[in-house]
């Protein structure tokens, strides 16, 4: 779907100072797709996510039995910007033994007792593996930023929670990520970016179709009430994380088909470039495997 210079366009540069009203949420207003219709860009947007799809598939394949990277998938983004459904759509063909989900809720004591990255390493894809973390350790840069008084309520030693213990922590969150990168995971950090009114529309639906009000969280609606708040503290993690090799990428999120297309893209490319082989049997090994052969050939 999406050609490089407009994958390009979607990745925060390191060290750039992100303004979120700089980047789009709705795919069929950019610059680069100016003068196509949103039926022909949709129509070309499901053709590229089935092709993504079955690449993925096969790449997983690939990297099961290299058994050397890991792919981590994190995403983030405010309710309702459709982290469950791209879950859901982009990673329908891989196989789930070899592909594993993590969603974080309210910590527990146990892990209020340990650093804060603690309880997101213990979930991290093993060689071979897919993880996805469905919101991640970055809600440690944001949920607790908007709201102090969460972070009041932990057992952390005293000191200033200024711009030193924040910055503390996106360094802290860097080194993990580079760590990672050395170790054999590539990190692809997706923000789906929604806009305040869309949300509206789907917190509205929610609320209008019986079939979907276990969806609907009052929580939600509190939390909207702090939309700036976390505009302001996303731009900062976006700006502070994004890296050379963990970027961040900033994905149109008004339009659910196109969100999961371009995210199939981005993590089919990354897989892509890894540039995997299955393993080649050692001479031994290859000698044994035609003894396999001849034997099972000749119980016919």
């Amino acid at each position: 779907m999406a050609r490089k210079k407009e994958i390009k366009k979607l990745m925060v540069r390191p060290g750039e100072k992100v303004d979120l009203s700089d980047y789009e949420t709705d795919w069929t207003a950019s610059k680069d797709l100016k003068g196509e219709s949103e039926e022909a860009i949709r129509e070309r947007a499901d053709k590229a996510l089935e092709e993504n799809r079955k690449e993925l598939s096969a790449a997983q394949e690939l990297l099961w039995a290299s058994n050397t990277y890991s792919i981590l998938i994190v995403l983030q983004g405010l309710d309702t910007a459709g982290k469950d459904g791209t879950i859901k759509h982009v990673m329908s063909g891989v196989n789930p033994q070899g592909c594993k989900v993590a969603s974080f809720k309210v910590p527990t004591p146990e892990e209020l007792d340990h650093d804060f990255l603690w309880r997101y390493s213990k979930a991290l894809p093993g060689r071979g593996e897919i993880g996805i973390f469905n919101r991640s350790y970055y809600e440690e840069v944001l949920v607790l930023r908007v709201h102090p008084d969460v972070l009041a309520s932990q057992p952390l030693p005293p000191g200033n929670r200024g711009d030193k213990f924040w910055n503390g922590r996106y360094e802290d969150i860097n080194a993990f990520e580079k760590h990672l990168y050395r170790s054999g995971t590539r990190v692809l950090k997706f923000f789906l970016h929604i806009s305040k009114e869309e949300q509206r529309q789907r917190l509205l639906k929610r609320l209008e179709n019986e079939d979907k009000n276990w969806k609907f969280s009052l929580a939600d609606l509190h939390e909207r009430e702090f939309w700036d708040d976390y505009v302001r503290a996303y731009e900062a993690m976006l700006g502070e994380t994004s890296t050379k090799n963990a970027p961040w990428y900033i994905i149109p999120a008004d339009q659910k088909w196109a969100t999961w297309s371009l995210v199939s893209d981005i993590v089919a490319r990354e897989i892509r470039s890894l540039d995997l082989e299955f393993p080649k049997p050692s001479k031994e090994e290859a000698s044994q495997l035609e003894e396999a052969k001849k034997k099972l050939e000749g119980e016919g």
